[in-house]
């Protein structure tokens, strides 16, 4: 009778002493994002971190947040770069938080892999690393699954959750907003991070490469796709603490396009009106709508078009947000306004019920430059 082989974990396509590997090249720069809040080191079975601070609110609400990156994991496994990736989790995550006001205490990633390359885990985690600095954001802790069998030994997915915390009579939402608001908008650095079905879609018809130099976009293809998603928390927050500014509540333009996630933010009763011509859509939008005969529809129910936040606030700050956001560093515009909702919306169309919310509408006019 002919012995069988002996089977071992590695053998089964695990290979625990690779984590071992990522876990040493990565750690300094999860470090980086530690202050005195947090409790311990890396490699901890629990992330801890030290909330004494809270004991001087008033009544602390706690905000959480969860997200991925979507189908961008796969432009950045075409071209082998990963050490961006973690702006596009950071940022889908730590600015759903922020949101309703409250700053982004400490956040957790998980990465699932056919295969364990600690160099190629090691440069995602640094991204989310220096996201998280940019955000102002603890990476308290992580976990790196390897799935031989599920997942090709290139392919990974990325996903994380945030907890953030935020002043009961601080909270942002629509419950501030009102008619004669003023919707100001930040300029994204891209597509961000939603879409990606649709436009590799649109590539994958049209049979562009990532290679292929793009002169509209100065670069090539598969530069233009892989760049980072802004991480807007730190400069939201400075914007909501301005007294001047009068932030009654922000939207982050993510999945499902401007009018929709901003639909979630106003309350019933209200429009906001979107002026198209308030801004140029950038390049890479107009390329890949007219690449693929796009539909404006599905474009705006789709992707960001150059918008990745907005703020909503008073008519008498609207100058002073403005000059808040453009000394952060963002392009900021006014891209419209809140008004009651009449009869003659009635018969208009908008943009309402996303979400499974039931609050305001959003009607988009005019035309893009």
């Amino acid at each position: 009778m002919t012995e069988k082989p002996a089977l071992t974990y590695a053998a089964a396509g695990v290979d625990t002493e690779a984590g071992d590997k990522a876990v040493e090249l990565m750690k300094d720069a999860v470090r980086r994002t530690h202050g005195p809040r947090v409790i311990g080191g890396v490699g901890g079975f629990a992330g801890l971190y030290d909330l004494s601070e809270v004991s001087a609110y008033r009544k602390p609400l706690l905000a959480t947040s969860t997200d991925g990156v979507g189908t961008k994991v796969a432009i950045a496994q075409a071209l082998d770069i990963h050490d961006t990736i973690g702006f596009d989790l950071v940022g889908m995550v730590v600015d759903d938080i922020v949101v309703v006001g409250a700053t982004p205490l400490f956040m957790t990633d998980y990465i699932a892999t056919g295969k364990v390359v600690p160099e190629r885990i090691a440069a995602i985690v640094r991204g989310i690393a220096q996201a998280c600095e940019v955000a102002g954001t603890a990476l308290v802790g992580g976990e790196t699954a390897e799935h031989p069998g599920l997942l090709a030994p290139d392919e990974y997915d990325v996903a994380g959750a945030a907890t953030g915390v935020v002043e009961a009579d601080s909270l942002l939402g629509p419950d501030r907003v009102r008619p004669g608001d003023v919707l100001i908008a930040l300029g994204s650095s891209g597509l961000h991070s939603n879409g990606y079905s649709l436009v590799r879609a649109v590539i994958a018809q049209a049979g562009w490469a990532l290679e292929r130099d793009v002169p509209e976009f100065g670069r090539t293809l598969g530069e233009e796709l892989l760049t980072p998603t802004r991480v807007y928390a730190a400069d939201c927050l400075a914007m909501a603490h301005d007294p001047a500014a009068q932030v009654h509540a922000f939207t982050h333009v993510t999945g499902g396009g401007l009018a929709a996630n901003l639909a979630r933010v106003l309350p019933s009763g209200v429009v906001g009106v979107v002026d198209r011509a308030s801004w140029e859509v950038p390049a890479v939008f107009r390329v890949l709508q007219g690449l693929g005969a796009v539909p404006q529809t599905d474009l705006e129910n789709t992707l960001n078009l150059g918008i990745g936040m907005v703020a909503i606030v008073g008519e008498e700050g609207a100058d002073a947000a403005l000059n808040a956001a453009r000394a952060l560093g963002m392009s900021a515009w006014v891209l419209g306004e809140v008004v009651a909702l009449t009869e003659e919306h009635r018969n208009a169309h908008l943009v309402a019920g996303t979400k499974g919310v039931q609050a305001g509408a959003v009607q988009l006019t005019g035309s893009y430059r």
